[in-house]
């Protein structure tokens, strides 16, 4: 433990905050996102920049009411000081007064407080004007704004005597607390177990400063612009990731495009032909029912397609009950859609009406017998979205797709937040249709051919090539959150949600399956738009350190801030969620990243998270938590600057049922 400073300094947000401002930017932040950090790449829980930057600079920053001596010397603030006092004073006299008579007349009253002081009203007013230094520094639009963070960065110097300790964050996750340490000028450190989390915090914080003012490398910008020209922080490198990248989706369509064909519009629509959103399936499981001769029927939640109010379009089930078959149509207007076939309990056959119990259900999921069967195209027509009923071609053609060398490791048999092995889905290529595989493993295949032009157009800057990878592949992992046979097509903005919505991996029965050269969102070039944008956004300076460690061992090199937002019992299985994408990162990253990605899938047995699975019941595992967790703060408390308090996040959803969740939130700080 480093000694303790002669006197402690209390910080300012071990007195108070502008709360009300904070929050609303917080809050504000949920709905922004070109050139937010988070759209680099997805991460659960993840915490607002607004948040993180206001409590890293009320943690560095001195109270004022530590430093009335010196503030009193400043002959305006103690002019506005003594006035404020004046009128202060003759409240209270007043105050004081009626308390007096109502004493006398034998009547209780509240007392007026304490005598109003001269050195406390000095320190008001000097907390308020560093409140408006965090009211400014809080707005996403100052994010980037000089001249508001030269402020921030000056009163922070001024507190730390010119030497502002290293923040370090051991539980980085998002990387929201330490690209926030960065951008308020100071050295950020970061580590996680979890290699996924290490490679975005290397994305926000290591990687773009390394390179800040390079211009571009890629043939293009060298034909339009001199390669002496000014790019402002990652901006040259944000160039590349977007040249390679749109690069790796022309050349991807070339390979694979085959397997995206347009739509035949009918004469009634224009004719001629469309691109392709999203084709929209339903899964399928074999009727019960012998009257139905073993027919696969739909499991769907609804037939909706489109509920916006001045254009409503539903899936329409037409039954042969001669034949026992059924086809989709597409209707629109007013009426309602046919009921869903499927709920929480099993589902219904749309030939019989026999039930289908849950329990039918699984037991065909797990024999390996659920299917998929088209069930309506969603395609982009000159006024807006077309939707026309499936085509044979198409369900023919996305069948045809064979993959290889795909990713076959096993999904967890129990863990947290997951359901789908309960119908058969136990490796990571189950939650993908072949036509997914095929385009991943294909993407996956070009961050490496991207990564050789890079090299070759750089000079063979081998490390600057690692890092227009880096990224690539992160688009990569991007990607397969809205490419897998997991997302729901969403009827109000009707477009293909993504997966993670929630913080696990459901069942879902109809999904959406994009076109990934649609142009449309899930579209690989629509997506890498998103990431560049953010790579430009990020601070691009000072000193960034991430390296994958258990935060029970840290390194107890030299005093730190410390700034965390530890993982909370059971809320998030963050590892075995992490294996979605990681399977994606290490098959395109892991010659750049050996050590990193060296593991099959993401370290489990460390990881701080009370999985009952995992360590063999609840008691157990909130054991191995608390423990752990014991032991990583104390580690914390020996190596932290005790001139400054650790601050620790404390935010959880607990649910309360399926679809209900109670938000929580707190912050702690402490010496």
């Amino acid at each position: 433990m480093f000694p303790l400073p002669m006197t402690y300094k209390k910080k300012l947000i071990e007195v108070a905050l502008p709360l009300e401002a904070i929050n609303k930017e917080a809050a504000r932040e949920k709905s922004i996102r070109h050139g937010h950090p988070s759209t680099l790449h997805l991460w659960w829980a993840r915490r607002p920049l607004a948040t993180c930057r206001a409590v890293l600079f009320a943690s560095l920053v001195d109270d004022p009411s530590e430093c009335v001596a010196e503030l009193m010397k400043d002959s305006a603030k103690r002019k506005a000081a003594e006035k404020e006092l004046k009128g202060r004073k003759k409240l209270w006299d007043e105050q004081t007064a009626t308390l007096a008579k109502a004493l006398a007349g034998g009547i209780s009253a509240p007392p007026p407080g304490p005598e109003p002081k001269l050195a406390d009203i000095v320190a008001e007013i000097e907390r308020e004007r560093l409140f408006g230094i965090i009211r400014d520094l809080v707005k996403w639009e100052n994010s980037n704004n000089e001249t508001v963070l030269q402020t921030a960065r000056a009163e922070i110097l001024r507190s730390c005597n010119g030497k502002p300790p290293p923040v370090y964050d051991p539980f980085c996750g998002g990387g929201s607390i330490p690209l926030e340490a960065q951008r308020l000028g100071l050295e950020a450190h970061a580590s996680d177990l979890n290699p996924v989390p290490v490679l975005i915090n290397k994305a926000l914080i290591e990687i773009p400063p390394k390179f800040a003012g390079k211009p571009p490398v890629n043939p293009e910008a060298k034909k339009k612009l001199s390669a002496s020209g000014s790019w402002k922080g990652a901006a040259g490198l944000a160039e590349d990731i977007r040249y390679y990248g749109l690069w790796m989706r022309h050349e991807a369509e070339k390979r694979i495009g085959h397997l995206y064909p347009k739509v035949k519009l009918p004469k009634e629509l224009g004719g001629g032909e469309a691109t392709v959103i999203a084709w929209l399936w339903a899964r399928t499981v074999a009727s019960p029912n012998p009257a139905a001769k073993g027919a696969h029927v739909p499991l769907v939640r609804s037939f909706w397609l489109s509920t916006k109010a001045d254009k409503k379009v539903r899936v329409e089930p037409i039954v042969d009950q001669a034949t026992m078959t059924y086809h989709f149509e597409v209707r629109t207007g007013n009426g309602e859609p046919h009921a869903g076939t499927v709920s929480r309990n099993g589902g219904l056959c749309l030939l019989t009406g026999s039930p289908m119990p849950l329990e039918y259900v699984r037991a065909e999921g797990k024999a390996g017998r659920i299917g998929a069967r088209l069930m309506a195209i969603v395609a982009e027509g000159s006024s807006g979205r077309i939707y026309l009923p499936p085509v044979n071609e198409h369900e023919r053609v996305a069948r045809s797709a064979e993959p290889h060398d795909v990713p076959d490791t096993d999904l967890p048999e129990q863990a947290l937040g997951f359901r789908v092995q309960n119908y058969g889905m136990t490796k990571h290529r189950h939650l993908f249709t072949n036509r997914q595989l095929v385009a991943l493993t294909t993407f996956c295949d070009l961050v490496g051919e991207a990564r050789a032009k890079a090299f070759a157009d750089s000079g063979g800057d081998h490390k600057y090539a690692d890092a227009v990878a880096t990224y690539l592949g992160l688009g990569v992992g991007r990607l397969s959150d809205i490419c897998n046979a997991l997302c729901s097509w969403e009827t109000s903005k009707t477009q293909v949600r993504h997966l993670f919505t929630r913080q696990a991996i459901s069942m879902l029965w109809d999904f959406g399956e994009n076109n990934i050269f649609g142009e449309a969102a899930g579209d690989f070039g629509v997506s890498l738009g998103n990431l560049c944008r953010a790579v430009s956004n990020v601070p691009s300076y000072g000193v960034g350190l991430v390296q994958q460690l258990n935060a029970e061992v840290l390194l107890n090199d030299e005093p730190r801030l410390f700034s965390t937002d530890p993982p909370y019992y059971d809320n998030v299985p963050y590892a075995d969620l992490s294996d979605f994408f990681y399977v994606w990162l290490r098959r395109c990253l892991q010659p750049f990243y050996p050590q990193l990605l060296g593991t099959l899938l993401v370290p489990k047995a460390e990881e701080l998270i009370a999985e009952p699975f995992r360590h063999g019941g609840k008691d157990e595992a909130r054991s191995f938590f608390e423990l752990g967790m014991g032991r990583v703060f104390k580690r914390m408390r020996e190596a932290t600057d005790p001139r400054f308090p650790t601050t620790i996040y404390y935010a959880f959803k607990q649910a309360e049922g399926e679809d209900e969740d109670d938000e929580v939130l707190a912050l702690f700080d402490s010496d």
